[in-house]
């Protein structure tokens, strides 16, 4: 879309990016509803909250993507340093990325996941890390795309 902008994302911006941070718990409890968390009633409002807790730290990003006035996508990264249990040395990690589906396959996704990593990358991170569900086959194409490839497989097995 050629007339979105993005942008850092303000305390004014949190109720859509709490919709959209929802739509995204929704979407992975679809593709796996034993290894993912269900949404509730309180999930837009809780992940609205917890973003808007992140916006002043100086590691940390959250853009929106803004067409027309209205909100229609957001990412959240990090930078963060050594992780031992991971086996990850510092690095970006990018923690969300959505577009709200009446805004896709117009190159917003590309537009906010581009901004994220030149923020990342003048944080002096060496690379970015990301996890993605296995069903979400549009992400993947759209991190591949873009650089990224394959270095983990998460495998859960139920217990019960």
């Amino acid at each position: 879309m050629s007339d979105t902008i993005i942008r850092r994302a303000t305390p004014a911006d949190m109720a859509t990016v709490g919709r959209l941070g929802a739509m995204l718990v929704r979407a992975h409890h679809d593709f796996d509803p034993e290894r993912f968390m269900a949404a509730s009633r309180h999930t837009a409002d809780g992940y609205g909250s917890f973003l808007g807790t992140q916006l002043e730290d100086e590691d940390v990003i959250v853009l929106v993507a803004e067409s027309g006035g209205k909100v229609i996508g957001y990412t959240y990264a990090a930078v963060e340093p050594r992780d031992w249990m991971s086996l990850r040395d510092a690095a970006g990690v990018l923690h969300d990325i959505i577009v709200d589906p009446d805004h896709r396959e117009h190159g917003v996704g590309r537009k906010l996941l581009d901004a994220t990593l030149a923020f990342l990358q003048s944080r002096g991170t060496p690379r970015v890390v990301l996890e993605t569900a296995e069903r979400n086959e549009a992400a993947q194409r759209l991190f591949e795309k873009a650089g990224f490839r394959r270095t983990m497989i998460e495998m859960t097995r139920e217990l019960g």
